[in-house]
């Protein structure tokens, strides 16, 4: 399954761009170059549970949304 999709979506309704999100992601710990982020919302890096927890964060999410249309993927 690839949440990378549903991720994207989220960074784009929130104005941000990959770059942001990466230095959020850094802010919080998470040693994620913009290189890397790009590779998740591609779908081609899997993501990590810690930075999950940051980009439910940084978006102001519930986890659902990360999940969201994914079992219709199968």
């Amino acid at each position: 399954m690839n949440i990378g999709r549903n991720i994207r979506t989220l960074r784009v309704a929130a104005g941000m761009t990959q770059e942001q999100v990466a230095a959020k992601l850094q802010l919080a710990g998470c040693d994620t170059s913009r290189s890397i982020y790009s590779q998740i919302e591609c779908g081609t890096y899997g993501v990590r549970m810690s930075e999950l927890v940051a980009l439910k964060q940084i978006f102001g999410v519930d986890y659902n949304a990360f999940f969201a249309g994914l079992e219709s993927e199968k």
